[in-house]
């Protein structure tokens, strides 16, 4: 399936397919940032997670799932949550 083909073309991983600069952490505040963001979206390849999420425990997906409704709570108004997560147009 390609991304014309998706149900939901609006998603990305455009980042780590460019990104040039050292993945590591604990550099300095830009180098962390960009790293997250090639962690998270390597972390979040099909292949990867096709593999992963099975052998998760159901403890180990409610702790990720925990993590991640938190950090989008704590971080994003509910209009930047429905455009930017959900991909929605919500007025």
């Amino acid at each position: 399936m390609n991304d014309q083909d998706h149900p939901n073309p609006a998603y990305t991983h455009d980042f780590v397919k460019t990104y040039q600069g050292l993945i590591a952490f604990g550099w300095d505040r830009e180098t962390d940032e960009q790293s997250i963001i090639c962690y998270l979206q390597m972390f979040a390849d099909d292949t990867l997670m096709k593999t992963l999420a099975g052998r998760l425990t159901d403890s180990e997906i409610n702790d990720i799932q925990n993590l991640i409704h938190r950090l989008l709570k704590a971080h994003l108004t509910e209009p930047e949550y429905h455009r930017l997560f959900l991909k929605e147009d919500h007025r």
